[in-house]
């Protein structure tokens, strides 16, 4: 069989990875290159495959840089059988057509320029009909329950530990004489420890394992410590007498960081939070989370049989409409902002920055990765001016990031993660990392594991 590695490759977006064997064509995700505004151009490239060609397309879970081309893939042809564990399936309901609604006003806003300038207009890369259509081909299976797709195949999803309905993908491939071969896809495997989601499931068999490294270069802290300093950094920020604004992925770290302040809040270490959700995505979000017991830890369930998030020490407000996230610009002081997206670049959290960047009151505390090249990325980095809305803001606000709420596991744990395999894979591959931390990352297995490791180039074309 034929691997093409179509991105995600030396770079942290973009998943995709187009599999040939001798009766079918898959993919392994379908996802959006995000960052830079070279990377985003990229999205309105035609596909390198024939999408009415792919048969199956295997998701490991609903985060846009893996899911978000699904609707394109479907409207350039493909009829195949999109196959996502059950609370994948519902969060890529709201996530592609949040998507499909943000690609529409995008290319309204940009056509209303290019039609003053007298330039052809634009189509959107998907409309919400298109992503609507895109979502009858979604097929939802369990975790842990091995499935016979039929030439050849079979695949199981195991939990990755990252988001709700996170998969490893176990994929066992028959095509000729040689035998049976076993390829595992680890998807974004999460840390241990982490609230709201389970541990990642060790796997202990596999020919060829291809391993995410976007922490591979770095250790986070604890989850203890981690709670501390997020307890700290609030605590001071309150003390300035500003707001506080958290950048957080509507899914899977907008519900990790309410989870952290209820604990904090009934633990008497924060007292009388006013916290605000502002993401619609993220409130429906967190509806389907708790929806879904079978992803989650005992610790969460127990909370939700307290009463979900709500307390007499935590005031809990979910915003959805425009009015009402406008609404929370006029507050001054005192207010805990969460608002997608995580990186910075779109959606309402660019409006919370408008109005609070330039203050020296307030605070800004990252908690997740930010992308190369995304507005996020250059305000961790130490960046004095950034424009938002064509407008230039000084970033006067004191900036945290607490790298271990990270939804990814560091260096140690995905090594933990690899040494669980009962005998040496025949090769791993490293994908999904920033070239040189996937690189680093090779050398750190070489020496570890002594097993053949490659961080393979884009568009590169592996047989196996």
């Amino acid at each position: 069989m034929n691997i093409t590695f179509i991105g995600a490759a030396r770079m942290v977006t973009g998943s995709c990875f187009y599999i040939q064997t001798k009766e079918a064509n898959l993919l392994i995700d379908c996802g959006f290159f995000q960052g830079s505004k070279e990377n985003e151009e990229q999205n309105a490239n035609s596909f390198s495959f024939d999408p009415s060609g792919i048969h199956y397309l295997l998701l490991t879970h609903a985060h846009l840089d893996h899911s978000g081309l699904i609707p394109k893939l479907v409207k350039d042809g493909f009829k195949g059988k999109i196959l996502a564990t059950n609370a994948t399936v519902e969060l890529c309901r709201i996530m592609l057509m949040d998507s499909a609604y943000i690609q529409e006003r995008d290319a309204e806003w940009d056509n209303k320029k290019r039609g003053w300038a007298g330039k052809p207009l634009l189509t959107p890369l998907y409309t919400a009909d298109e992503a609507a259509d895109s979502l009858d081909y979604f097929q939802g299976i369990e975790y842990g329950t091995i499935e016979e797709i039929g030439n050849g195949i079979k695949v199981r999803f195991q939990d990755a530990g990252h988001i709700l309905g996170s998969a490893i993908v176990e994929l066992w491939v028959n095509e000729d004489a040689s035998g049976e071969k076993k390829l595992v896809f680890s998807g974004d495997l999460g840390q241990k420890n982490i609230p709201v989601v389970n541990d990642p499931t060790p796997i202990e068999e596999g020919d060829y394992v291809f391993i995410e490294s976007t922490y591979a270069n770095r250790r986070h802290k604890g989850i203890n410590e981690t709670t501390e300093e997020l307890r700290q950094a609030v605590t001071e920020s309150l003390e300035r007498g500003g707001n506080i604004i958290i950048p957080a992925f509507a899914v899977g770290r907008t519900q990790n960081i309410l989870y952290l302040l209820k604990k904090l809040s009934i633990g008497g270490k924060l007292d009388h939070l006013r916290v605000f959700v502002d993401s619609p995505m993220a409130i429906r979000a967190t509806r389907i989370t708790l929806n879904h017991p079978e992803c989650l830890d005992d610790e969460t369930l127990e909370l939700i049989r307290e009463g979900k998030f709500s307390g007499s020490n935590l005031s809990l407000e979910f915003t959805e409409a425009v009015e009402a996230s406008m609404e929370l610009n006029k507050i001054k002081r005192g207010a805990i902002i969460i608002s997608a997206s995580g990186m910075c670049n779109a959606g309402r959290i660019r409006h919370h920055l408008k109005h609070n960047l330039w203050r020296p009151e307030c605070s800004v505390i990252f908690v997740g990765f930010q992308a190369y090249g995304t507005l996020g990325r250059k305000i961790v980095e130490g960046a004095s001016m950034v424009k938002l809305f064509g407008e230039e803001i000084a970033v006067k606000a004191k900036i945290y990031t607490i790298g271990g709420l990270s939804a990814h596991a560091d260096q140690e744990g995905l090594m933990d993660w690899l040494n669980k395999f009962k005998r040496k894979p025949r090769r791993i591959f490293v994908i999904h990392g920033e070239e040189e931390t996937a690189l680093g990352f090779v050398d750190a297995i070489k020496k570890q594991l002594n097993t053949d490791t490659c961080a393979p180039l884009r568009m590169e074309v592996v047989t196996i």
